[in-house]
């Protein structure tokens, strides 16, 4: 999977576009509401600031074992960016030489209550199901976030007993 692009992912409503340090002006105002912030921590990035984390992001991971796959989410209809959705993927910890990706999503508040990051979460889980090396497909969602939640089992994950720093963790075991 190391060797896979990011590539366009087309839903009903959305097109998932590869991130590009370009998308950073207007990103910023997509994710300048503090509230997004309320269960991740921090504060929203200037444009500046952003533009430094997607150049960081668009170079890849310096670990060779890992990939960093990101795209904004561009509202077909209204030709404007909405939100990201991001892949970590990493070889699983069972040794069988399957990947398991972790997966993240966030939308702007102006466009939340849409059904838009179940949309975007689902074509996600979908081009991350068609990479053949791809066993297992997980998340980290706050035991409070229970928009989140809805947003993983819609993309077909499932909560487990298990915690990291706080956060529930979801899972897709994908059969192969």
């Amino acid at each position: 999977m190391t060797t896979v692009l990011a590539q366009e992912i087309g839903t009903a409503r959305l097109v998932l576009v590869p991130l590009e340090v370009d998308h950073a002006d207007e990103m910023a105002v997509v994710l300048s509401d503090p509230g997004l912030h309320a269960f991740i921590g921090g504060a929203p990035d200037d444009p500046q600031a952003l533009r430094a984390r997607y150049r960081r992001m668009t170079a890849g991971a310096p670990d060779p074992a890992v990939s960093w796959y990101n795209w904004v989410l561009r509202l077909r209809d209204e030709g404007c960016l909405a939100g990201t959705v991001q892949a970590t993927v990493v070889p699983g910890a069972d040794g069988s030489g399957g990947l398991v990706a972790e997966i993240a999503w966030v939308v702007g508040t102006p466009w939340q209550g849409r059904g838009i990051a179940v949309e975007a979460a689902r074509g996600l889980v979908g081009w991350l199901t068609g990479q053949p090396d791809v066993r297992g497909i997980i998340a980290h969602v706050h035991p409070d976030h229970r928009a989140s939640a809805a947003v993983a089992t819609a993309a077909g994950l499932s909560p487990t007993d298990e915690r990291q720093d706080g956060e529930v963790k979801w899972q897709r075991v994908l059969r192969r």
